[in-house]
């Protein structure tokens, strides 16, 4: 956020080399942990593990659409972030199914893996938010992309104490709760980015009006 000549506060919108640079670093290590969280999760049998791949899926696409949006209209801006928050929504919901669907499911993930894999996502996502840390404020576009990178942070956090959770209870009890919990922050998440895109796009309808 900042001041114009007139002393008005004006929402930063992305238009910036660096934030551009810190997008492309961003992108590369949320993509690389998706794949690899995602492939741990599947042998582990981690439900928990599985959603915050996920969760690093969206963060990848989030990223992305927000660099080919830079620049642009803000009623289009907006749109944008709308989508995001929309997909955060499904993809909420998506794990709080599946996670439902597990509890009928016998098994205990390995709790080995997923402190392994939790540990070296975390590592990934501090260096995301720390990266991103400059820009946390702005637009609709730009607090998605701080959202998601919170999100990631948190819920690795989460993953870890499931791990060992899961180790000192024996029981898959931990890892479906992280699961749910992860679910909950996806679409508190989205509420935030849709209550803020959705202002946007009425101050434009406003402005044009």
């Amino acid at each position: 956020m900042g001041a114009n000549c007139c002393g008005q506060r004006v929402t930063f919108d992305g238009l910036s080399a660096d934030y551009r640079r810190r997008l492309w670093a961003v992108i590369a290590v949320n993509g690389a942990m998706f794949v690899t969280e995602m492939g741990a999760g599947g042998l582990a049998g981690s439900q928990a593990l599985q959603a915050d791949a996920l969760d690093f899926l969206g963060d990848t696409l989030t990223y992305g659409m927000s660099l080919a949006v830079i620049g642009a209209a803000l009623r289009v801006r907006a749109w944008a972030a709308l989508a995001k928050g929309l997909s955060l929504t499904l993809m909420g919901l998506w794990v709080f199914a599946a996670t439902a669907y597990h509890v009928l499911v016998l098994g205990i993930p390995r709790a080995d893996v997923m402190g392994v894999v939790g540990f070296l996502a975390l590592a990934a996502n501090v260096a995301s938010v720390l990266i991103l840390a400059r820009y946390k404020e702005g637009d609709a576009n730009v607090r998605s992309v701080w959202l998601c990178s919170r999100n990631d942070a948190i819920g690795n956090i989460a993953v870890m104490v499931a791990a060992f959770a899961v180790w000192a209870t024996a029981t898959r009890w931990p890892d479906l709760i992280v699961a749910a919990i992860m679910a909950g922050l996806f679409l508190w998440s989205s509420a935030q980015i849709l209550r803020q895109s959705l202002g946007e796009l009425r101050m434009q309808e406003s402005a044009v009006g």
